[in-house]
């Protein structure tokens, strides 16, 4: 009765070690990598992989779903902010900085549950579910422009997110860009008459 015991330890730590390995690899490359670059990196053998994780998305999903279930529960910790337009541009700064050094996230976000297990599509559909509120209270507030919908919200960081990715984390300054994408954001200034101000 004591016997599996020694092994089931081991297998333990080989699946922390798997784990560890990729989290560092998808950070770094995204869906990308290949599972036998994580072994490697590991050390350890692609069999005793496969017998924890039979396939790619399996692990992805277990080196994300903590992830993205800590921005969905920062969003929720949002939803009745005292100033709804700082709580969306804030939690975008959030999502956006956190693209800039992680390359798993992106795609994690990017994949619309295709690609994905379902756990992982769920907690990704709650953050966009959070956001789409977020934005909706902005907008009801007058502090972000009332013509934009989640769809384009979700595009317009989908994007920002894979430009400050492309050709690595030096690849353009992030504060920058999340600062331009905020001014695009914010609803124009009421000129005296309580008339949005229209710039050219």
């Amino acid at each position: 009765m004591t016997g599996p015991k020694p092994l089931r330890s081991d297998a333990r730590r080989n699946r922390e070690r798997l784990l560890e390995a990729a989290r560092a690899a998808f950070a770094a490359d995204g869906l990308s990598v290949s599972l036998d670059e994580i072994a490697r990196r590991a050390a350890v053998g692609p069999g005793t992989l496969y017998r924890h994780f039979p396939a790619k998305e399996a692990l992805f999903e277990a080196v994300l779903q903590d992830r993205l279930q800590s921005l969905a529960d920062e969003a929720e910790a949002l939803h009745d902010a005292q100033d709804p337009g700082a709580a969306l541009l804030g939690y975008v700064d959030r999502l956006i900085a956190e693209a800039a050094l992680k390359r798993d996230l992106v795609d994690a976000l990017a994949s619309a549950g295709t690609e994905l297990g379902a756990g992982l599509a769920e907690t990704g559909a709650r953050i966009r579910g959070r956001i789409q509120h977020l934005l909706e209270r902005a907008q009801a507030s007058g502090a972000i422009r009332g013509d934009l919908g989640v769809d384009d919200l979700m595009t317009i960081i989908a994007s920002m997110m894979f430009a400050l990715r492309r050709g690595g984390v030096q690849a353009s300054d992030p504060q920058r860009a999340v600062a331009v994408l905020r001014d695009g954001l914010l609803a124009a200034p009421r000129a005296a008459d309580g008339r949005r101000r229209v710039t050219t």
